[in-house]
This record gives structure tokens, sequence and C-alpha cells, in this order.
């Protein structure tokens, strides 16, 4: 046993391995397809993209060895300090951060920038793994709830007044973590409630929106009276009200906000969603192109390099966010899928593994780690293929980027040193 300890190789999931390596080795294809140029197609040609990408991919490998050379009992206690110090990272951006696209995300060190919020998840995980692991925890209390709520939040809030709104909304994928140690289903179905008011309200307007909901809440309480009685209105009126009053004051508040806080080119990209407007060559060129892009590869695809949509750079940021349009064009209906079944296996592997940890921190760490995977998935497909609006999130292990493959690699090996310590009585 105490070789086995001394290995830092023993117990490790390979199966978990094999799917991380499949992905990384997959996107970087897709990304040489996407950044690739008459001009510039040699592969180790570190001055592309495609070729700075084999340098992140390079450096991950004694990332790797750095991470599975503590013990898994290391992350369990530290998980307090390396929050803090992701915190802390995030604070520090404001005044030394360098603004890229309109938000000031990355710490510029020469050559190489690198963004904080893409290590922050994983710190962030670790502290509710271990928050929600202690012992004398009780998570059914609202006091303690609200604690796990600060932990979860506080970075995201942090990321909104970046502003990168696309990286704080990934902190929602917490609520899975936190109902499966508990949390009522009430809190996501609030969440879901309230969104479905949020778009409600941006395609009919905050005054017809008001008026409806009116009706319909008088519709309902009419017939709980017939049905209860007026016994029924007479101890629940104050709920009533309070149910009007919350609701109008909501949809009142995002008709405002939407109007007068959010800028043009949000609202834009809310309503060529919502299909209210169309704009195909402004704010809706990226979706739409990418959806052509998607579309044009048919079932088997053009074939490696000869997506001819691809290959003309008519995508933008192709290699980043839009990458799974490349997989689409060349690879076709069958690489799409492909991409994503490799995806439900990894979350597959990660949940199965986590139950079973005798040790909560390991499996609440693990469906940690799963949801953000899931999310992140979701939501950058959704936006690829146009079902959801653009928002900037990246294909795990996929997208080019530095930040976003350490990242996540640093968010799947902590779990696989987790999961091959499960066993050791440390």
């Amino acid at each position: 046993m105490r070789q086995e300890r001394n290995n830092i190789f023993a117990g490790i999931d390979w199966i978990l391995v094999f799917l991380y390596i499949a992905l990384v080795g997959f996107g970087w294809l897709n990304i040489f397809a996407a950044s690739k140029t008459e001009e510039n197609n040699q592969i180790l040609d570190f001055s592309t993209k495609y070729g700075k990408q084999i340098l992140w991919i390079g450096f991950s490998f004694p990332l790797i060895i750095g991470i599975l050379f503590f013990n898994s009992k290391f992350y369990e206690k530290f998980a307090s300090v390396l929050y803090i110090i992701s915190i802390l990272s995030l604070v520090l951006l404001f005044p030394f951060g360098k603004e890229i696209n309109g938000a000031k995300s990355w710490f510029n060190f020469g050559a190489m920038s690198l963004q904080p919020s893409e290590f922050v998840k994983a710190c962030t995980a670790l502290a509710v793994a271990k928050l929600l692991s202690d012992r004398q925890y009780n998570f059914k209390l609202v006091k303690n709830q609200i604690k796990a709520f600060i932990i979860v939040f506080f970075p995201a809030f942090l990321i909104t007044l970046q502003p990168d709104a696309g990286s704080a909304l990934i902190y929602l994928s917490f609520f899975f973590v936190l109902n499966r140690e508990g949390l009522t289903l009430n809190y996501i179905l609030l969440g879901v409630t309230l969104i479905t008011l949020f778009i409600l309200t941006i395609f009919f307007g905050a005054s017809n929106m008001i008026i409806s909901l009116f009706i319909v809440i008088s519709l309902a309480t009419a017939y709980l009276i017939r049905k209860g009685g007026k016994r029924f209105f007479r101890f629940n009126w104050h709920k009533v009200l309070g149910i009007y009053l919350v609701v109008g004051l909501f949809v009142f508040g995002t008709g405002f906000t939407y109007n007068n806080i959010f800028k043009q080119h949000h609202r834009d990209r809310f309503e060529v969603l919502l299909g209210l407007k169309i704009d195909n060559k402004n704010i809706g060129y990226n979706s739409h192109q990418s959806e052509l892009t998607i579309s044009s590869g048919g079932f088997f695809g053009k074939g490696f390099l000869k997506g001819n949509i691809t290959q003309g750079d008519f995508v933008p940021e192709q290699h980043t966010d839009y990458i799974f349009s490349t997989v689409g064009e060349e690879w076709g209906f069958l690489g799409t899928s492909i991409v994503v079944i490799l995806f439900m296996l990894m979350m597959y592997r990660i949940i199965y593994l986590s139950e079973t940890h005798s040790n909560k921190f390991g499996r609440i760490y693990g469906y940690g780690l799963a949801s953000i995977l899931f999310f992140h998935v979701i939501v950058n497909i959704g936006m690829v293929i146009g079902l959801l609006p653009t928002v900037g999130i990246p294909l795990p292990f996929f997208s080019y980027g530095g930040s976003s493959l350490w990242g996540f690699t640093i968010l799947l090996f902590i779990f696989i040193r987790l999961d091959a310590h499960k066993d050791y009585d440390w």
C-alpha cells in the first residue's frame, strides 16, 4: 500500500484520462482547421493559434503531474485557502487586469495572458465540497444554505463586474450540486420561473405581462376560493397579495432594467434570439454563419480541411467559442455526435465514480465537476446552433485558449486524484 501511495499514477481512472486525451486531441485538429492559412500551415509554427495551442497542451502534462503529486487530503485541507487566493486573483484584476473585448478579465504576462475566472471554478468546487462535507454542517438550516450561496455567487458577482456575464453564468451549475446534497427543488423551480418571466417580459413587454399575470393570478385565486370556500381567502389573502406584489415588481424591474440599464447590443442579442428582430449581418451574424456552417456538413461532413466556409474564415471566433461549427462542417453529424457522446461518457463516468466515494468531499467535488462540464457543453453547443444567445462560453478541452484548457485540466485531474485515493486511509 505504501508503494502505491508513492506512485502518483496508482489508482487513477484511465478511462477519464483517455476521454481527456481524445477531446483535447480532436479539439486541436479542429483548431488547426479553423485557424490555418495558406501562408501558415506548418504544425510547429508557434506564432499561429494552433501552434500556441500545442504549447498549452504540452504544458498541461507537467501541470497534470503537479496535480497528481499531492494526495487527496491536500485538496481537502487547503480548499479554503485556495478559494481565498482565487478570490484575490479576481479582485486584483480591477487595478492590474488587461482589458480585452471590453472586459477586464485577463492578467498580461508579456506574450501570454491568463484568465483567472477559468481557474476559480475549480477552487469554488473545492470550497463547496469542503463546506458541505463538514460533519457539523447541517444543510437543511437556512443560514447554512446562505453560506453555500455566498461561496458560489461571490466569485460570480466579481466576474460580472469585469464584466463577463458568460463566465458568471456558469456558477448556476452549482445548484445541481446543492440539490444533490439536499437543497430543495423549490430553489431551482423558483429560478426557472424567474427566467421564464424574464423572457416573457422581453417578448411581450412589462405592461402587457403585468396585466396578463394579474388576470391569471385572479382567475387562479377565484378557482381556489370556489374550491375551498371563502375561508380560503380569509386565511390566505396576504399570500395572494404578496404574489401580486412580488411578481409585479419583478416584471416591472425586468422591463426597467432591460430598457434602461442593458446596452443596445445586449438587447439586440435577446431580440434576435427570440425572433423579435432578424439581423443576420450584425448582431446575429455569428450565430447565423455558425448554423449555416454546421448544416452544410451533412451526415458525414466535407472532410478534414475541406470545409469551404471554415477555410474561408466566414465564422468569427470559430477557433474559440464557435469551434463546434468546424466539427459540424468537416466531420458532419457523425463527428458532432461523437463529440457529444465523448462528453456524455466523461460526465457519466465522473458521476458514477463520485457515487462510489465513501468520502463526501470527493463525491461533492465530483458532482461540481460534472455540473460545470454539463453547463459549459449545453450552453456552448446551444449558442453555436442558435438556440441560446452568444455569451462567450468555451467548449471544455476543445476551444482555443490556454486558460480554458488549463482550468478544465485542473478541474478534471483534481477529481482523478481524489478518486485514486478514495480507498486510502490517510
